[in-house]
Parts: C-alpha cells; sequence; structure tokens
C-alpha cells in the first residue's frame, strides 16, 4: 500500500489548496513544505496586507494576464476570482472591496488569509508536514510512484504516492522558501523549464536620481522607452526606494523593462508628471504664476508650486536652466521647456532588482507541457502544477494569487 494517494509539494497559496481540494475528495494527502511553517509567502504578501484576488470581469482579468493567458483560462473558469470571495468569507474572512477591484482582508493582515488557508487544508484531512525537503521525484515508466525527502537534519526517506503536486512557487522572495527547488524537480522530470527571471520587481534608476529617494508621486502616467520606443504606459503610483524606482504602475512594466535590459537595450521610463493637465492649460498656468511674481521671485519658486519640493533641484538641471532666473527673464522658451520635462521627464533605467525584490518570478514551466484541464503533465502520468511554478505570470492587484488559487484547485480535483 502507498503511503499517500497525493504528495503536494510547498504549502503555499497554490499548495494548499490543492491539498485542502485532494483531501476532500477523499485523497490520502500529504503536504511537504521545506520552511518550518507553512503559507511564510502569503504572509507578507501585498506589503502584509494580502491581496487575494481582483474583481474584475472575467475578460478584464484576461487582459491583466501577461503571458499564457489561454493556458489559465480553465482552471480561472473552475475556480474564479468570486468563487475566491466566497472561499473566504465562508472561512469567516471577512473582506475589503477596494479601487481598482482589489480585495483584502478587512483586518489588513495577511496572516488571517494564511491561517484560513492552513485550516482549510486541514479540517479537510491534509497532513502538514514542515522542515520536509523534496529531493527528488521518483518515476518508473513514465509514472509517479513516490518523492525522496530530506528532513531538517539531513535524513533521507521515501515516501510512495501516485501522485505528487508541484506547487513550490518560483524563484521571488527566496527567504520564504521560494528558491526555485520546483524548476530543478520538473526539470528532472523531463520539462522544459523557460529561463527565468524577475517580474514585478523594482527597477534600477541611474545614480543622478537617487537624490529622489523616499519620493512617491501619485497619479503619474508612466511609459516604458526601449531603443527609443514607447513600449507601455501605466497610470499610478511610483515610489523612489533606495535607488530605485518602484511602485504599482512601474512594476506593472517592469516585466518587459527586465527582458530589455537582459537583452542589452537602452531602457527609460517616461514620467508625464501632470497626465490630468494639457500642455496649453500647463503653460497658462506657468504664465499665471508668473505674473503673480512680477515684482520679485525665480524660477524655482514657480517649479516648487509644480512639484514636490525634493523633485525641484533635479528637475530644474534636467531643465538646463539656472533656479535663479527672475521672472522677467523668463520667456517662451524657457516655458515651453519646462511644460515638456513635466510631460515626458525621461529617467534612465541601469538595471532591475533581483528575485529578493521580485514579486513574482516571470517564466517557468513550459504551458505546452501541461495539460490545462487538469494541470496534470502531458509527460509524467501523475505528476501535476499549480501556482507561480507554471509559466503564467500577471499584473500587481490580486491577479497573480487567484492564479495560484485557480490552478491550485484544479490540480486538486485529481483522481486516485
Amino acid at each position: 500500500m502507498r503511503d499517500y494517494d497525493v504528495v503536494v509539494i510547498g504549502a503555499g497559496a497554490a499548495g494548499l489548496m490543492a491539498a485542502a481540494t485532494s483531501a476532500r475528495n477523499g485523497n490520502r494527502t500529504v503536504i511537504l513544505e521545506k520552511m518550518e511553517k507553512p503559507a511564510r509567502k502569503v504572509r507578507i504578501t501585498g506589503k502584509g496586507r494580502c491581496n487575494i484576488t481582483n474583481t474584475r470581469s472575467l475578460e478584464e482579468f484576461r487582459q491583466k494576464i501577461k503571458v499564457n493567458a489561454d493556458f489559465v483560462m480553465p482552471s480561472l473558469i473552475s475556480f474564479s476570482n468570486e468563487d475566491t470571495v466566497k472561499f473566504f468569507e465562508s472561512e469567516v474572512v471577512k473582506l475589503n472591496f477596494e479601487r481598482g477591484g482589489r480585495v483584502f482582508p478587512a483586518s489588513g493582515k495577511a496572516w488571517d488569509v494564511a491561517d484560513a488557508l492552513v485550516n482549510f487544508a486541514r479540517k479537510n484531512g491534509a497532513e502538514i508536514k514542515t522542515y520536509s525537503r523534496v529531493n527528488k521525484l521518483k518515476i518508473n515508466d513514465n509514472k509517479i510512484s513516490g518523492v525522496e525527502v530530506v528532513n531538517k537534519n539531513g535524513k533521507k526517506s521515501i515516501l510512495t504516492a501516485a501522485n505528487v503536486i508541484l506547487a513550490t512557487g518560483g524563484a521571488s522572495y527566496p527567504s520564504t522558501g521560494s528558491t526555485g527547488d520546483g524548476y530543478t524537480l520538473a526539470h528532472g522530470a523531463g520539462h522544459n523549464i523557460i529561463d527565468i527571471r524577475p517580474s514585478l520587481t523594482p527597477l534600477v534608476i541611474a545614480n543622478k536620481y537617487k537624490t529622489l529617494n523616499g519620493l512617491l508621486l501619485k497619479n503619474i502616467s508612466a511609459s516604458l522607452i526601449i531603443d527609443g520606443n514607447k513600449i507601455w504606459s501605466e497610470f499610478g503610483e511610483m515610489e523612489f526606494i533606495d535607488g530605485t524606482a518602484s511602485g504599482a504602475a512601474i512594476l506593472k512594466l517592469s516585466r518587459n523593462a527586465v527582458d530589455a535590459v537582459s537583452e542589452g537595450s537602452d531602457v527609460s521610463i517616461s514620467l508625464d508628471l501632470k497626465p490630468a493637465l494639457s500642455i496649453e492649460k500647463l503653460k497658462g498656468r506657468i504664465k499665471r504664476e508668473l505674473e503673480k511674481l512680477r515684482s520679485g521671485g525665480s524660477l524655482r519658486i514657480i517649479i516648487e508650486k509644480l512639484l514636490p519640493r525634493k523633485m525641484v533641484n533635479l528637475f530644474i538641471s534636467e531643465c538646463g536652466f539656472r533656479p535663479d532666473i527672475k521672472p522677467d527673464l523668463i520667456n517662451e522658451t524657457i516655458i515651453e521647456g519646462i511644460v515638456s520635462k513635466l510631460k515626458n521627464w525621461e529617467i534612465r533605467i541601469v538595471d532591475y532588482c533581483p528575485f529578493t525584490h521580485a514579486i513574482v518570478t516571470a517564466v517557468g514551466v513550459d504551458t505546452d507541457e501541461i495539460n490545462p484541464d487538469t494541470m496534470q503533465s502531458k509527460l509524467v502520468e501523475g505528476l501535476y502544477f499549480a501556482g507561480e511554478i507554471i509559466d503564467v505570470d500577471a499584473d500587481t492587484g490580486g491577479y497573480n494569487l487567484q492564479i495560484a488559487f485557480s490552478t491550485g484547485k484544479l490540480a486538486g480535483e485529481l483522481k486516485k
């Protein structure tokens, strides 16, 4: 007799959902987690608040999936964002619905989400073993037969099972246990792993912009410029942190930016600092401010009325003007230069932050080798995939966690 019907590797969002579903369907199920506790990444996601899903329509949701959206649609239909909301409400997690369709626990605590997932798995009969790192998949005649497990003391053992669900996550936030182990296991089983890289990650900016550290810009438009061509634009927040550009608008641009930087392209972010104002309206506003300063003042005073104080010196320097220019010397050419920079301030990107800072991992196990209707491997019978390990990633805003829940639920529906 086998030790288990199903072994789930990884106790994250996808793994816990898969294990709970499997156990509820009558399978003897165990989750093997190499860290000291389950759901570590869930407990810190969303800056500790955990954006569990997004309530946008299925078609809108689909548009937020950057890679292999068609592949993930069967799982999203099987377990939708509405199902996720109902699930957490049934687990007594009160929810808040915020702008942009984002959904958070009302407590503002990601731990409540993690605890709900862990409790759901356990009450459905799934066993959770921590400090249990899977070293190898056991495969005979292209069928799963079990796994080799290493405990915290380095002792190896074999657990037999007819099915294994790989839900190890990607390589982002490695301190939570997501160190790419699943890619090694999948590759060992014959699966193709498309080169992984960080996604939804801060972008490293040129040194001269580091004076902006700590500045948060709201309601700006940011466009990704690659080799002089505008590729994509996003609206929202941008934050300067420790020599990087971050914030929701930048993170959404980061996937393409990472690819471009890796390929050696010239990459920058063009900021429209006043997207609500046209060029003509901005010119009019500056001219009105000039009229108020005819009796005294300087260019710097005008710029301080338009931008946060922390940006003023660098902005004027980038424009190429002296900050002490008197109002009566500010001509149409200077006004046009100011407006042009307000509407198109390019910040050079020199690198991207590694997996330690990335929210998700881009790319992963080739979806051509996975059945989207079951999440089962097309190469190895009894091997399933769920969550971030798959070559699917989406924008920030609750989309990636929903994909984890949906693919986990579908994988857990496997038959004995």
